[in-house]
């Protein structure tokens, strides 16, 4: 069942003290594999698109692209026995989001989080009323996260954890739905240089202060054996790190209920496919080379599922 508003899935995620995976696709491949897991499971799953991905589904058209994204998920999720939202994540240009709440997502992510305090106010409280007024909801960033969102680069020097009174002011003065705070975690492969360490103290407060469901950006595992495999194969991702179960296990109990997934589906779908074309080098149907990525997708939406809760919440 396709949701129209992904606050139905976060507000019972909040009330059951569980995290509901939000994972990223491009395609039709990674699109299949994350639906197929989330049923196997009886989960509830946030399908999410990037503003790049929007342009590239869509031949460089965004608009198109919201719209091919918004029919395919819909046509996938009308029969399924699991609740399917589709967000856009890290919206930072306006126009892709209007764009996005007149294709039918579920939610619209506005990250005005590189502005200063009093603009990402104001930009998200636009962005709140436009989508309100379409129905669905709205997820915000304070704080910013060390690596790359889509085109855009953050660098350790430029990257600040949130402050969970201003987080209090800023839910309070937007509307906002859900809240992506910066507790220590960044996007791509290669996350932490030692320890995984996330800073749990702000976490716990920046949840008391709202009571809204939280969201953790840069999430991903970076799963060794994909890792490994990828690299046995041809790629060049030594030393890629992610944050661990337990982590995750961890910032669930302390109140995140929705957890971005992207790297970990990249590194496992291309580590398959690097080994079929190494297995099979003559063939030539992208179909046959496709499944095996396909499963190690699917493998790892259904591992994420157990270790976020949400297993038979549908």
């Amino acid at each position: 069942m396709y949701v129209k508003n992904t606050k139905e899935i976060l507000d019972k995620a909040n009330e059951g003290y569980y995290g509901v995976g939000a994972f990223n696709i491009n395609n039709l491949e990674f699109l299949q594999a994350i639906i197929d897991g989330a049923v196997e499971k009886s989960s509830p799953v946030i399908i999410e698109t990037s503003e790049g991905a929007m342009s590239y589904a869509g031949d460089g058209d965004f608009r198109r692209g919201a719209r091919l994204f918004a029919e395919m998920v819909k046509e996938f999720a009308q029969d399924l026995p699991i609740t399917v939202a589709l967000h856009l994540d890290h919206g930072h240009d306006v126009e892709h989001v209007v764009a996005a709440v007149q294709a039918g997502y579920s939610s619209v992510m506005i990250d005005a989080s590189a502005k200063p305090f009093e603009e990402n106010v104001k930009i998200t409280s636009e962005v709140v009323k436009i989508a309100h007024a379409a129905g669905i909801s709205v997820e915000a960033e304070l704080g910013k996260l060390v690596g790359i969102e889509d085109n855009v680069s953050v660098s350790e020097r430029d990257a600040t954890l949130v402050d969970p009174n201003q987080a209090k002011n800023f839910v309070e003065r937007t509307g906002v739905d859900f809240l992506a705070p910066a507790i220590g975690t960044s996007h791509g492969a290669f996350k932490f240089k030692g320890e995984a360490k996330l800073d749990f103290e702000r976490l716990k407060k920046v949840k008391e202060f709202t009571g809204m469901p939280l969201v953790l950006h840069g999430a991903s595992t970076v799963l060794p054996r994909f890792v490994e495999e990828a690299n046995n194969y041809g790629a060049k991702i030594k030393g890629a790190k992610g944050v661990p179960y337990d982590v995750l296990k961890e910032a669930v109990k302390y109140g995140i209920n929705k957890v971005n997934t992207d790297t970990d589906l990249r590194v496992a779908f291309l580590a398959e496919l690097r080994k079929a074309l190494h297995d099979d080098a003559s063939q030539i149907d992208p179909r046959k080379l496709f499944k095996p990525a396909m499963k190690a997708i699917k493998e790892v939406v259904m591992e994420r599922i157990d270790v976020l809760g949400s297993a038979g919440q549908c």
